[in-house]
């Protein structure tokens, strides 16, 4: 059906009295204000083409403000602008620039540039992440240790002896060698076909590691330091000192935090600016909680530490001050190891138990605990599960996957041996294989 409209004056004279109180009109597959078509300003072509329920060709058309529902495909050539909201019981294809200030609900495919005007800083996705495009590091993102995107499945790549932890760069995975041989190094592979690309000496005995958005830092725990990388070469930025015996590292999006294990030194962590890695403040704090601080992870606005030592517990420091905010203890008998953060809940791996445990970061108070593997260490959040590396004998040399909103067991996979740290790459599940100096990709 093919509608021009030149002089709307004598177009409105023919129409019936009786069809201008008819507001709705349905034109092969899609339905707008029958007066609304007075709207248009240039010429509008509604025929469809083949395939499509709707096509409009032509520049700035003017759809009408209503609702326009679409019960097919449509094809929009052309530059439009949409003042209404567009409703597609189908897909949609944009071949020009379109500007829509009401809503789209459908599938939608659109070719070239896509520009959002508003206020906001944050595209919020149908299953809860969010891609931020405001300058700096959005908190929550950081927290959730997702920065861009990964593809392609692999399956076991040899990196060097006793790896440890793992992170990853947006592009690569980096995997800290904790062991002698070619230990001492951080190997950096491909993250979409695992390809090796480098491998980089660090300290004595490097346990894990932490992207900071632009560089690498790796914790020595022989040398009592941390080495600062860039992530796009590899070159040496810095190498800063820690307390003793440096397990663990997080990034808040302004500086860097490493636990130090040492019960010696009393139960402590560092806290270095990522920029230049200068000291926060004194430096290395202690804190009134657990003994044998080891995990450590934020969840957008504060750092959760597991104290593994002899008496166990979960202590809460503020990210901008390094105050501590709680200090909870956990269940005789459990061990805190491992920390992740779920986007609302932090999880923690219990070593002794064989057990993943949810707390609520409102008060900490225990949502779950959710059986796994024997002596879990790693944990790690993918957006949906919680993939926690099973590390002991028996039922170790497995990961575990839980569902993230119930813990609920989704299933236990075969990895190398003795698992330890777990990274998620946007696509997949890495899990470094201490015993057998290599990486599995699931």
């Amino acid at each position: 059906m093919r509608a021009r409209y030149a002089d709307f004056d004598a177009e409105k004279k023919n129409i019936d009295t009786n069809l201008r109180e008819e507001r709705n009109m349905k034109v092969k597959g899609f339905k707008f204000g029958l007066l609304d078509l007075f709207s248009v300003v240039i010429l509008m072509t509604v025929t469809p083409l083949s395939g499509y329920a709707l096509t409009i060709s032509g520049d700035n058309v003017g759809i009408p403000p209503q609702t326009l529902e679409v019960n097919g495909n449509a094809q929009v050539n052309g530059n439009q602008t949409v003042s209404g909201n567009l409703s597609v019981n189908g897909s949609t294809n944009f071949s020009g620039l379109t500007s829509f200030t009401g809503s789209i609900s459908g599938n939608t495919t659109i070719t070239g540039n896509v520009t959002l005007n508003g206020a906001g800083s944050e595209i919020i996705f149908p299953d809860g992440s969010i891609q931020t495009t405001a300058s700096g590091h959005n908190p929550l993102r950081v927290a959730l240790l997702r920065w861009y995107n990964a593809n392609k499945a692999g399956n076991t790549f040899t990196v060097g002896t006793g790896p440890s932890g793992i992170a990853f760069d947006g592009a690569n995975m980096w995997v800290a060698n904790f062991g002698n041989g070619s230990g001492n190094t951080v190997t950096k592979l491909r993250a979409n076909d695992g390809a090796f690309l480098s491998t980089f000496t660090v300290g004595t005995g490097p346990a894990a590691v932490a992207f900071d958005g632009a560089n690498i830092w790796v914790v020595n725990a022989g040398s009592n330091n941390v080495t600062k990388l860039k992530a796009s070469d590899g070159s040496l930025i810095g190498t800063y000192a820690v307390g003793t015996l440096p397990t663990a590292i997080a990034f808040d999006g302004t500086n860097i935090w490493v636990t130090n294990n040492d019960n010696d030194t009393g139960h402590s962590i560092t806290v270095l600016k990522a920029i230049d890695g200068s000291p926060v403040g004194v430096g290395t704090y202690t804190y009134n909680g657990g003994t044998g601080p080891y995990g450590i992870a934020f969840d957008g606005t504060n750092m959760w530490i597991a104290n593994g030592g002899t008496v166990g517990s979960i202590t809460v420091l503020k990210a901008s001050d390094v105050t501590v905010v709680a200090n909870y203890p956990a269940p005789a008998g459990v061990n805190p190891n491992a920390l992740a953060f779920d986007g609302t809940n932090i999880w923690f791996t219990d070593w002794n138990g064989g057990n993943a445990i949810k707390l609520k970061t409102s008060d900490g108070s225990v949502l779950g605990t959710f059986p796994v593997g024997t002596n879990p260490e790693g944990i790690a959040f993918d957006g949906n599960h919680m993939w926690v590396a099973n590390g002991g004998n028996g039922s170790g040399n497995t990961v575990t996957r839980l569902r993230a909103s119930d813990g609920a067991m989704q299933g236990t996979f075969t990895v190398g041996t003795a698992p330890a740290g777990v990274a998620f790459d946007g696509a997949n599940i890495w899990v470094v294989n201490k015993g057998d100096g290599n990486v599995s990709k699931l």
